[in-house]
């Protein structure tokens, strides 16, 4: 049986015993189970019983020797302290007695420690002289290492000499006698720092480290470097003055960076206390700065004789880009990267990268001539009207994919430091390519027909080329966002790159402009990127949609100019024509009919342009007028539109030309109030109306003449005016 729960702090004993009766071995027989278990249960309690009685009589027995156990340690603690205060108080008794006696024999040890300073200091004084006197000799026979040995015994001398009157003076004395040391050991150094003879190098290494000249070792070093490198430059430019630029700045590049592993491997061991990485970015920074002629210089020039200037920029960036990214990664390599200061290593990559500041100053200019150049290879003008309208649609693609040509060129070259010079480029070529729509639109205006007559030919080039330009409008709109989202992505940076490109092929006037852009973008307060090219096209749209209606009002406008004739209305002159004819006797002149069924048949000229889905002429049309945005996307919306907009300028055509009517008799004025609402009639069937003011002139020409000054109130006081004089009414007064 398992007691072992019973051990337990959560010991439950009806699940205990629930669980025991829970056996299926004994379901048949639980009775006699029970009983088992009360019964071991009952042994259990007599063994723990037991168990506990033996115990308590073991700790009862053992009481009395803890007990005189315990009394005998408390006697003896108080022995111990009791002897502790005999000893501090002998201490304190000691130390009455002898304190003087240890004063003295303080004072005694102190005179003895400065009389042996002195002693060693008159040795130390006569070791000098006598190194100085050896020295003199050693001098004449160049033994570097002997004078070596020497001047160091001298160094420790001085340091003993450091409290005697005259130790600046053989300090000075000492640099000197150092300065004809480096001045009989300065051709041996070069010599060895120019071949790269390591033995001798780690020598002088010692050699200077031991008489605490090691920087300016590291001098020589550097100057020796320096020279090498700058030997290389010119010899290369000498062997290889028959290569390309880009081939012999490869070439040297690739020298830079093989001396820079040799010489790191060089650098450690000849100097391993010092930092290799700081000192050959020091070398190549004056290396830079003193190669004649320099890189910029060498690439000036031969950037003048270049017909692809940008291709030719394009290859000078990826060898610099590859050479810097190079130098970056052996230095990381190197673990140098966190133990170089950053503005150190940015002046290195500020003149690995100067040949192109000149360059991306003057982006603008360089890639405006691409694209200039490109655009002039697009044949957009044709001899024919139509043609240099199809033309123009066939070239929307090829433009947009110029201009997207120059933004991976701006990235490739400038890393997008020429962003600012892009956009410029971009908007010169982009209006100069609206130029070619303005001269197929003068084209339309001048071959537009006389006042009167259809022309439903340059109807359909004008919405042509009002179609060809909503699609560069949709266009420079996606072009205008993935522009945005360029600038957006400007400010990530690129950790494999410790410095931003603005710093290294920008000046500072030009790193101004270019953070102003970035911050107008990201912050929202330049909403275009390309917001004058967008003008331009928008104003485009609005002078095609223009001479679009010029060409559609034509044949009304000719129509309309009967209205003012005094022709028209000389048949009602007749004294015997009734007035008081019933309005159905009157029908619709010439002039009106014609305009009505020109109206009529406009709705089958719009159809292939309007009563489609076409997203390029709607985007045209809204960005031609403000009534276009806010329409119902339904079929036929723009076309209903278009049509209001002719409709309107019919009525107000058609007051203007009633207005300027000289005089019209009764029956004069009863037809023309009958054309006037069959223009009506004629607008219902589009569902529009008469404007507001040429209503008005229909009722005041329906007014009969004895009764006009009294319904005539609330007129316009102008039109009551002039209708009143047209009909000869005589007024009240």
């Amino acid at each position: 049986m398992d007691i072992t729960s019973f051990s337990d702090e959560n010991f439950d004993t009806k699940e205990w015993v629930n669980k025991i009766l829970q056996n299926a071995d004994v379901q048949d027989k639980k009775e006699s189970y029970t009983m088992s278990l009360v019964m071991k249960l009952q042994l259990y309690v007599q063994q723990v019983n037991a168990a506990l009685e033996d115990t308590s009589q073991q700790v009862f027995m053992s009481l009395p020797k803890i007990l005189r156990d315990t009394k005998n340690l408390q006697q003896e603690a108080l022995s111990l302290q009791e002897k502790m205060s005999v000893v501090k108080e002998e201490i304190r008794q000691i130390e009455e007695d002898t304190g003087s006696s240890i004063a003295s024999i303080e004072k005694l040890d102190k005179v003895k420690h400065q009389l042996e300073v002195a002693k060693q200091g008159l040795h130390e004084s006569d070791n000098w002289t006598v190194l100085v006197n050896d020295l003199e000799e050693i001098f004449d026979s160049k033994d570097i290492d002997n004078i070596t040995k020497k001047i160091v015994g001298m160094q420790k001398s001085l340091k003993l000499l450091v409290n005697i009157e005259d130790y600046e003076e053989r300090k000075e004395q000492l640099e000197g006698l150092k300065n004809r040391l480096e001045a009989i050991a300065s051709p041996f150094i070069v010599q060895a720092f120019t071949s790269n003879n390591i033995d001798q190098s780690i020598v002088y290494s010692k050699i200077f480290s031991s008489i605490d000249r090691l920087p300016q070792l590291l001098k020589y070093y550097h100057k020796c470097q320096k020279d090498v490198l700058v030997k290389k430059w010119r010899y290369q430019l000498e062997i290889e003055q028959d290569e390309p630029i880009t081939q012999l700045i490869h070439n040297y590049y690739d020298v830079l960076l093989s001396n820079w592993h040799t010489q790191s491997k060089w650098l450690n061991q000849v100097f391993p206390s010092q930092s290799s990485v700081d000192s050959l970015i020091d070398i190549y920074i004056d290396v830079f700065a003193s190669l004649d002629p320099s890189p910029s210089e060498c690439v000036d020039a031969a950037i003048k004789q270049q017909i692809d200037k940008l291709g030719f920029l394009h290859e000078i960036k990826v060898i610099i880009k590859q050479f810097g990214n190079n130098i970056i990664e052996v230095i990381n390599n190197m673990g140098g990267k966190t133990g170089i200061k950053k503005e150190k290593l940015t002046s290195l990559l500020e003149l690995i990268y100067s040949p192109l500041v000149v360059y991306v100053s003057n982006y603008s200019v360089y890639e405006q001539h691409v694209l200039t150049q490109k655009l002039s290879q697009i044949k957009c003008i044709k001899v024919e009207l139509p043609d240099t309208i199809q033309a123009l649609g066939l070239t929307i693609p090829s433009v947009i994919n110029l201009a997207r040509d120059a933004k991976k060129r701006c990235d490739e070259i400038t890393e997008n430091c020429g962003y600012c010079g892009l956009l410029k480029a971009l908007r010169v070529f982009l209006t100069n390519y609206a130029d070619q729509y303005r001269v197929a639109l003068r084209q339309i205006d001048r071959n537009k027909r006389g006042s009167g007559e259809e022309d439903w030919t340059n109807f359909q080039l004008c919405f042509s080329l009002l179609q060809n330009t909503g699609d560069v409008l949709m266009n420079l709109q996606k072009l205008e966002k993935d522009l945005t989202l360029a600038v957006l992505n400007f400010n990530k940076k690129d950790d494999s790159f410790p410095v931003e490109f603005k710093y290294l092929m920008l000046n500072q006037t030009e790193r101004k402009e270019y953070e102003s852009l970035v911050k107008c973008v990201t912050e929202g307060t330049k909403l275009s990127l390309l917001d004058h090219v967008m003008n331009e096209f928008n104003k485009l749209c609005t002078d095609i949609h223009n001479v679009t209606y010029q060409v559609v009002f034509g044949p009304i406008s000719g129509y309309l100019n009967s209205v003012s004739s005094s022709k028209t209305w000389v048949q009602f002159d007749d004294p015997s024509f009734m007035v008081d004819l019933p309005d159905y006797s009157f029908s619709p002149q010439e002039y009106i009919t014609q305009i009505g069924q020109y109206l009529i048949t406009l709705p089958q000229h719009l159809e292939p342009f309007l009563f489609r889905e076409n997203p390029s002429l709607e985007c045209a049309l809204k960005a031609s007028d403000p009534e276009y945005i806010n329409i119902e996307d339904v079929e036929g919306a723009l076309a209903d539109v278009f049509l209001k907009i002719i409709a309107r300028g019919t009525c107000q055509s058609y007051c203007d030309q009633i207005l300027t009517i000289f005089e019209l008799t009764p029956a004069a004025s009863r037809q023309l109030a009958h054309d006037i609402n069959y223009l009506g009639d004629i607008l219902k069937d589009f569902n529009l109306n008469l404007t507001e003011n040429l209503k008005q002139l229909m009722s005041l020409l329906k007014i009969p003449v004895d009764q006009y000054l009294q319904q005539s109130a609330g007129y316009t006081a102008r039109y009551v005016a002039t209708i009143r004089q047209m009909r000869n009414i005589k007024s009240s007064g």
